[in-house]
This record gives structure tokens, C-alpha cells and sequence, in this order.
């Protein structure tokens, strides 16, 4: 596809969306600091919190604990600030569980915004690239890690052997209830992942965040992008519903962009915040949200 036909107008909805995808990110080409084989290295990781921060998420992530967060901070009552100063905040944490980066968070969601504007994507997936890690400002508010990053997963049914350290789950309370630890648990075959809780952290808090000015696309790659188990494993199909299916397209588009594009070397904010400024006015008028 050449130059002008990227820029032409698009004559329909379906056209436009065949047109994004079609757009598919070649790994190799965004993984600049490294080879694909050698990112989520989860069975020598650079860093001794990574193993840790699993032990804790999968021993506390219970269906009772989830349903809980989802309770008290799903209010959005803690507090209201402009966005920029919860990147301000993002600029000063490193997240516990990730084996691919030490950047700060505001590092690594410029790395991610960059790579997906780099291919020609709408403006609102750049918007989605720069604010799906905006949720981890749950940790301002007190939160530990183990409840605010990672790889999340369904809770109230069975554990996944594809979920990282999946073994650690064996300390989990739920692991032994017979209301939670049977393949569907508390749901039902092909029940929609709109009627499943996932395990709590910051993908779930950004999706309600933001869930009034994001295209639907944009609002599964937050509300997903951390859901590995099932965007590169397929372990809970049986929970999914034809809409999960037919959206999950955008999750595994977006997942190239959050992870292959972590490299040592961290964007130049100030030469890339007048655009972003623009691109945030024009989506998030007020420029302040609810947190």
C-alpha cells in the first residue's frame, strides 16, 4: 500500500477497519533493542522482583479480593487531576513485574504511542498506546504492585496452566473452593468477558477510566492488552462470546506496539509533548479525569 492510499478517504466503516489492520506490525521491525525470542523471559529475568511480584499476585488475586477493588476504587473518588500530572507520576515508577524494562511507565507508554503512530494508525490507537498503562497510577493512591501491574487473568474459575507462574497459585485460596476452581466456576459456557471479572489491576481501572471517549477497539486493548493467557494462548475461549472474538483482533494488534517496542533507550518528552498535548485536548477535553 503506498503513500496515498494510506491518506485516502476510506468510503466505509468495514473499509476503514480492513484498512488498520491490514496494518499488522511485523515484530521484528519495532523489537529495535533486541530479538522477539528474548522478550517475557520469564524463566531468567533480569530482575528478582519479577518472580516475587507473581508469588504475591497469584496467592492474594481472589475472586472475593477482586470484587472488593472493584467496589472501592471503580468509584473514582480518590481524586480528579489533570492528566499530565498522573504522567508526572508515571515518570517516577518502575513496574516490579515486568522482566523486558526499568524505564519509568511514562517511558515505556511513549515507546508504545511512538511505534504505533511510526505505522500510520488512527489518532485515537496512538491515544490508547500513550494512556493503557495510565491505570498504574493506582499505586499513588497505596496500592501494592501485586495488585495494580502484571499479567491479569479471569478469577472465580480455574487457573490456566498458560498463566505465568502458574504454580504459584496453589497458595491462592480459591485454588481449593469448589465454587471457583472447576473450569467455569461462577460463569457459563461462551458467557462474554463482559460477565467476567478479571484478576484486579490497572487494565480494568484505565478501561472505566476512559470508556467515554475511546473508540470500542481502543477500549478492549486496555481493558485486554495485559491478558496473555488468552491474546497468546487461547486458554479461556470456552468464556468467550462471538463479540470477544471478533474484537480480540485489536487486542493482538495492539500487542506488538506494548511490548516489542521496550528498549533501553527512553523518547524525548519534551520534544514530543506539544503533539501529544493536541492529541489528548482533542479526546479528553477537559484534560482532567477521575481517578
Amino acid at each position: 500500500m503506498d503513500a496515498n492510499q494510506i491518506n485516502a478517504p476510506l468510503r466505509n466503516l468495514d473499509e476503514w477497519e480492513e484498512d488498520v489492520l491490514r496494518r499488522y506490525p511485523d515484530p521484528q521491525t519495532i523489537a529495535t533493542s533486541k530479538s522477539t525470542d528474548h522478550y517475557r523471559n520469564y524463566e531468567t529475568p533480569v530482575r528478582d522482583t519479577v518472580k516475587e511480584f507473581y508469588r504475591l499476585n497469584h496467592t492474594y488475586q481472589t475472586f472475593e479480593f477482586v470484587r472488593q477493588k472493584e467496589k472501592e476504587l471503580l468509584a473514582f473518588s480518590k481524586a480528579k487531576m489533570p492528566i499530565w500530572d498522573a504522567f508526572d507520576f508515571l515518570n517516577q515508577l518502575v513496574d516490579d513485574s515486568d522482566p523486558d524494562t526499568d524505564l519509568s511507565q511514562l517511558q515505556h507508554l511513549l515507546q508504545t504511542s511512538e511505534a504505533i503512530r511510526a505505522d500510520g494508525h488512527p489518532d485515537w490507537m496512538v491515544l490508547t498506546g500513550l494512556l493503557h498503562d495510565m491505570g498504574k497510577v493506582l499505586c499513588l493512591f497505596g496500592e501494592p504492585q501485586w495488585a495494580v501491574v502484571g499479567d491479569t487473568f479471569p478469577v472465580g474459575c480455574a487457573y490456566s496452566d498458560k498463566i505465568v507462574y502458574h504454580e504459584f497459585f496453589v497458595n491462592n485460596p480459591d485454588f481449593s473452593d469448589d465454587r471457583y476452581n472447576s473450569k467455569y466456576g461462577v460463569y457459563s459456557h461462551n458467557c462474554g468477558l463482559r460477565n467476567v471479572h478479571m484478576s484486579w489491576g490497572h487494565d480494568e481501572y484505565v478501561y472505566h477510566m476512559v470508556k467515554d471517549y475511546i473508540p470500542e477497539p481502543g477500549l478492549y486493548m486496555l481493558r485486554y492488552h495485559s491478558f496473555y493467557a488468552q491474546h497468546r494462548e487461547n486458554a479461556y475461549d470456552h468464556l468467550l462470546d462471538d463479540h470477544d472474538r471478533n474484537m480480540f483482533k485489536w487486542v493482538k494488534l495492539f500487542n506488538p506496539y506494548d511490548l516489542y517496542s521496550k528498549s533501553p533507550q527512553p523518547p524525548d518528552w519534551n520534544q514530543l509533548r506539544p503533539y501529544y498535548e493536541d492529541l489528548v485536548a482533542k479526546y479528553l477535553p477537559t484534560g482532567e479525569l477521575k481517578f
